[in-house]
């Protein structure tokens, strides 16, 4: 007998989210489970997913909270749905997605098919060359403070699907479970590590914000990194204007500027050269400033562009410090680039695309702990630093490709 369900759900695309959630992998929720026990018994748990999903029975359990470090202190709730409730999410989101993405605004970059943080800045950067002043703002706990009603008032205008409008609520509704073991009833937000979450913050940011921008203030264009954002204005009371605007626009949508990441910013270079009190910002962890350097005819020169941040390549050095690579006495050179090449691969590709000479002194950093490691493997190099850096420096041109900085030319 052909089983009949309220809401056609495919197992086909319970089974293509359950790939997506594996190869995105994170931690255990509430119940313990992770991946690979979750993977154990697979067919049934799917079935299950998919059984209770198309018969509306599905009740996502309690989201796992975990407090995180922020860049700028203090901490951030990180909320840890289970793997099954990463599976359910997954679902909605292969279904809702394709119905909102096409609408999105252009310089919305967050969590985008084919957008990324480094299309923000490329964008951002040009701009700021034919803008004066920039608006460098960001949200208050965005993803904690999103009103529900608002949101799903935005999710009702782009899908006429009963479930998937009834689990979207169900999942807003879910609780938290703390480190305590306490329960915390949520009544606005969508936690930050939901699956759907992303999503849901962008399509409400699409209208408190990008829109309201489009239709209030079209001659100042923005790029806008989920919660993260600026905006190029002409002059400085055209971006005081839209500044008390936009403050005005973020109370009626329930949400609040952070003071202290807020300001007006003037983007000083050699054309532009009034005194003004702040002439330079951060955004996704480049300093956007005034830098003297070549132009394109080999010219020096002030110019305005993004530069690694000196925050970004603290956290860097400080990762580097902290695997203590001079401790591994007993390991090969080959073991020490694989434990610190997914680092440094991953941070050399983000802050080398603007200004490569920003990150030689981070990478020096790094440099001088393997000459340190070499010190401490080699007997014969033992309170010989010169000889230490020269070993290193004819490894490197034999073997360029053992570290992704090597790679580039940046030996010892």
């Amino acid at each position: 007998m052909k089983e009949s369900k309220p809401y056609k759900i495919t197992k086909q695309v319970v089974m293509s989210a359950f790939k997506r959630v594996k190869a995105n992998r994170g931690s255990a929720g509430i119940d313990g489970q992770d991946l690979k026990e979750f993977e154990e018994n697979l067919k049934d748990n799917l079935y299950k997913i998919w059984n209770r999903m198309s018969s509306g029975s599905y009740f996502p359990p309690p989201v796992k909270l975990v407090e995180i470090p922020k860049k700028t202190g203090g901490k951030r709730g990180l909320g840890i749905p289970t793997v099954e409730d990463r599976v359910a999410q997954m679902v909605v989101k292969m279904y809702f997605e394709p119905k909102v993405e096409p609408i999105f605004h252009e310089d919305s970059y967050g969590y985008r098919p084919n957008k990324s943080a480094l299309d923000a800045i490329g964008q951002a950067r040009k701009r700021c060359w034919k803008y004066d002043y920039v608006i460098e703002f960001d949200i208050k706990g965005l993803f904690d403070n999103i009103d529900h009603e608002l949101l799903m008032r935005a999710v009702h205008k782009h899908t006429r699907e009963p479930w998937i409008m009834m689990y979207i609520e169900r999942w807003l509704k879910a609780p938290f479970i703390d480190s305590k073991g306490r329960k915390i009833e949520r009544n606005s937000g969508t936690p930050q590590g939901g699956v759907i979450s992303p999503v849901l913050a962008n399509l409400f940011m699409h209208y408190a914000f990008d829109m309201w921008m489009v239709r209030t203030n079209p001659h100042a264009p923005f790029e806008r990194y989920a919660d993260d954002a600026i905006i190029h204005c002409k002059t400085e009371t055209e971006a005081q204007e839209i500044l008390g605007k936009l403050n005005q626009r973020l109370k009626e949508c329930k949400l609040e500027l952070h003071p202290m990441k807020t300001k007006i910013v003037y983007c000083k270079d050699k054309d532009r050269n009034k005194d003004y009190p702040v002439i330079e910002f951060d955004f996704l962890g480049y300093t956007f400033r005034r830098i003297f350097i070549k132009d394109r005819l080999g010219r020096l020169q002030f110019n305005f562009l993004p530069s690694v941040s000196k925050k970004s390549a603290k956290t860097f050095r400080d990762k580097i410090k902290a695997k203590r690579i001079h401790s591994f006495t007993g390991s090969k050179i080959e073991i020490i680039a694989e434990m610190i090449n997914p680092i440094v691969r991953g941070w050399l590709n983000y802050f080398i695309k603007f200004n490569p000479s920003a990150v030689k002194y981070s990478i020096d950093c790094l440099n001088r702990r393997l000459v340190k490691w070499a010190m401490c493997k080699f007997k014969r190099f033992r309170g010989h630093r010169a000889r230490a850096e020269k070993w290193l420096k004819e490894l490197a041109q034999r073997e360029p490709k053992m570290f992704p900085h090597w790679a580039l030319g940046m030996t010892p």
